[in-house]
């Protein structure tokens, strides 16, 4: 049995772990996780750039940025609750907020204010605040080549394929197939790209 397994196993020891790794209601690893332990864990690709980042990462879940590949100052990173795997030649722009599970591709463009969220609360017990419940979490997946505009929001469970532009301001809560381009709130398809004539057609 790994030690990860008897970790997760005892609930005692998981909450002290967690203590030694995060300091009570807070998301922030506690600074000896961000200088020691996350060098060990997580891949940073030949090239890649991380600038002035609120870096949210711990050694529990998968962190890692591709070769040339550039998170831009004023983001949030965090894999708190599930990986963040990021891949080569793509750029998360300023103020982007991602929060794992989530997976973004190659060749990709996030442009400004973009939050991509894995995570949700729970609410259904209405004795219980918010907070206090429980937390679910559903894979996003940005494919190759997309372009994600600004003031998107990605909610969890969402794949969007590959090479599709999401435009600004757009609220993404369903699957978005490849060569497609998706507009509003909620964000519905409004162009695919026609094999045969070559072009963007309108749906």
């Amino acid at each position: 049995m790994s030690i990860a397994s008897i970790i997760k196993g005892r609930p005692g020891i998981k909450k002290f772990v967690h203590r030694l790794l995060i300091p009570k209601n807070e998301a922030r690893p506690r600074l000896w996780v961000k200088l020691f332990l996350n060098r060990f864990f997580h891949s940073r690709g030949k090239g890649s750039v991380i600038r002035r980042v609120r870096v949210d990462i711990l050694p529990f879940n998968k962190f890692a940025l591709g070769a040339h590949s550039i998170i831009e100052d004023f983001s949030t990173i965090n894999n708190g609750v599930g990986d963040l795997l990021i891949g080569d030649n793509t750029l998360i722009g300023m103020g982007n907020v991602l929060i794992g599970p989530v997976k973004i591709g190659n060749n990709v463009i996030f442009a400004q204010n973009i939050v991509a969220s894995g995570l949700n609360h729970e609410y259904k017990d209405t004795q219980i605040p918010i907070r206090d419940q429980p937390i679910t979490t559903a894979q996003i997946t940005v494919e190759d080549d997309c372009w994600i505009a600004a003031n998107v929001v990605i909610t969890a469970g969402v794949t969007i394929g590959k090479h599709s532009v999401i435009a600004a301001g757009s609220v993404v809560t369903k699957s978005v197939p490849p060569y497609t381009i998706a507009a509003g709130n909620p964000a519905k398809l409004i162009k695919k790209y026609d094999e045969n004539l070559k072009d963007w057609v309108r749906c």
